[in-house]
């Protein structure tokens, strides 16, 4: 399972690792997958590319 919160607005997204390979394919890394959860689901948007989309910090469970 992946993990991953927001520093920024504290939203947590979890996966399990089957549905990434499936959704991602099994090469993607998982920092990779992470970021683009976070991006897809993301409520802090600016209206500025450089400081629109979330913050990733990595758990273990």
């Amino acid at each position: 399972m992946l993990r991953v919160s927001c520093r920024r607005c504290e939203r947590t997204v979890e996966i399990q690792t089957a549905d990434a390979v499936r959704l991602y394919g099994a090469n993607a890394l998982w920092k990779d997958v992470a970021q683009r959860l976070l991006d897809n689901t993301c409520q802090q948007r600016t209206g500025r590319h450089e400081e629109d989309g979330c913050w990733p910090a990595f758990e273990s469970p």
